[in-house]
């Protein structure tokens, strides 16, 4: 990890192309020649972190040298709802004990779309505590023995300390910020073993349990706060977290078809319900889900981790029901891993990986930690490096941040994924802005540079990435 200031970027000027003759000025929704062109890059030693590059480069009519990735924008793809990270409880704790005027400066940098900004533009919070909470808790605590099947009891007031206020800065400054609530654990009572950890939702309990989904749905748009989608359970298959649950394919099936869905068209919610929030080598979890035909209607789509399996099993999901959504929504950075190798899989696997697995959006896991990867429940993660490590107003801005703001500054919600030439030694996606610019974003997997030419509508752009970098580069 390293400290660096903001003011790293610099103002370097935009570079000058030349507009293919008979072509008019770019217009919104209409293919156009390149007018300007800049260059974005992120090396694994940290000599250049997002910096814009000043050497020229320019489309031309020669030949490139080396591979060439060539982008299609008559190939279109999903629309992505955008890139960012999970806003845990204990981030926003450190984030709320931050002075004013350090923490409106550092959210204006994460959040705002202008200048210095990176413009994180998706984020997911627990329902509940996360394993990266300072303590476990739900909205409905009671004590052993009690259950409250009508929620007379439920209420947000732990959230109100630290996660409502921070979130309400936050938009502020995004107003159209996407949030994704998700759900270690049920309260206790609900649970077969009447513990925080494990244990499996009493079949009894579930349509308690779907009202709780509904009563946080209403608790958070009551203190001005819009949760566009929820996932029915973090890592189901993980049940030896601390909060955690198990709940199998089948059980999320029932859940959702018999329970959840008829809850929120009772309600007439219009948030997403999202099935499985786990990894990437049980696809059958999803497929089982989105196959019940009770369950079916009511989901919007699927979201995966990748702590196991590969990230093109996404498209096997995809292929089987192309017309329902993908997710990522989590993926951690440990504290004793370099920074180096984060960058190159980080970005290889997630911020291309994903949506060239046609997901809508990317996640990388805690926002924000403190020097000792804290706070976190007792058994919860204690190496969870957060995308920024706060001490105190002290900003230091880790891998996940950069490998997030490669696409988070640029690819903006509402942007479409566009066929990009997929090469053997430079992974790559590209992107259509609403605004009608594109955005590639490239890393060189290679332990050498990488010369490669970037072709558009026939002209191409000889460049050159340093081995192991990440490069943006927009037009």
């Amino acid at each position: 990890m390293t400290t660096v200031s903001i003011s790293r970027w610099g103002a370097a000027a935009l570079l000058s192309l030349t507009l293919l003759p008979g072509h008019a000025q770019p217009r919104k929704g209409k293919s156009q020649a390149a007018t300007n062109v800049t260059a974005w890059v992120t090396t694994p030693d940290q000599t250049q972190l997002l910096q814009q590059q000043t050497a020229p480069v320019a489309f031309g009519a020669t030949a490139a040298t080396g591979p060439v990735i060539e982008v299609d924008d008559s190939q279109r793809f999903q629309t992505m709802d955008g890139f960012g990270y999970c806003l845990t409880g204990g981030s926003a704790e450190l984030l709320h004990a931050m002075s004013p005027a350090k923490r409106t400066a550092l959210l204006q940098e994460l959040f705002g779309t202008e200048g210095q900004g990176i413009g994180v533009s998706y984020l997911r919070l627990s329902i509940g505590a996360s394993d990266l909470d300072a303590q476990v808790f739900s909205y409905d605590d009671l004590p052993a023995g009690q259950t409250d099947p009508t929620l007379a009891k439920f209420s947000l007031a732990l959230d109100e300390k630290h996660l409502i206020p921070v979130m309400k800065e936050i938009l502020a400054i995004n107003p159209n910020i996407k949030l994704l609530g998700s759900p270690w654990s049920p309260p206790t009572w609900m649970k077969t073993n009447d513990a925080s950890k494990g244990g499996s939702l009493k079949p009894e309990f579930y349509s308690a349990y779907a009202q709780y989904f509904v009563k946080y749905i209403q608790g958070m748009k009551s203190a001005g706060i819009r949760i566009d989608a929820i996932t029915v359970q973090n890592e189901p298959l993980h049940p030896g977290n601390n909060p955690s649950l198990l709940m199998l394919a089948e059980q999320q099936a029932e859940f959702i078809g018999k329970h959840l869905g008829p809850a929120f068209k009772a309600a007439k919610l219009d948030t997403k319900i999202i099935c499985y929030d786990h990894n990437a080598d049980k696809p059958e979890y999803p497929l089982t889900v989105l196959g019940d035909a009770t369950a079916n209607p009511y989901v919007d789509g699927s979201a995966f981790h990748l702590y196991a399996g590969p990230i093109e099993a996404l498209s096997k999901v995809h292929d089987a029901f192309p017309k329902k959504s993908l997710y990522f929504t989590e993926q951690w950075v440990g504290s004793k891993t370099a920074f180096a190798g984060n960058l190159g899989w980080h970005v290889k696997q997630l911020e291309i990986g994903a949506p060239r697995n046609w997901a809508r959006n990317v996640l990388e896991w805690n926002l924000a930690a403190d020097p000792q990867q804290n706070p976190h429940t007792p058994g919860g993660c204690t190496e969870c490096l957060g995308a920024i490590t706060l001490a105190a107003d002290a900003v230091t801005r880790n891998v996940a941040y950069y490998t997030i703001a490669h696409s988070s500054k640029f690819v903006r919600p509402g942007s479409v994924r566009v066929a990009s030439t997929s090469t053997s030694v430079l992974p790559n996606v590209a992107y259509r802005t609403p605004t009608g610019s594109h955005v590639l974003v490239v890393q060189n997997d290679q332990t050498t540079p990488q010369t490669f030419g970037l072709r558009y509508q026939g002209r191409t752009a000889q460049t050159t990435l340093p081995a192991g970098a990440v490069a943006t580069y927009v037009w």
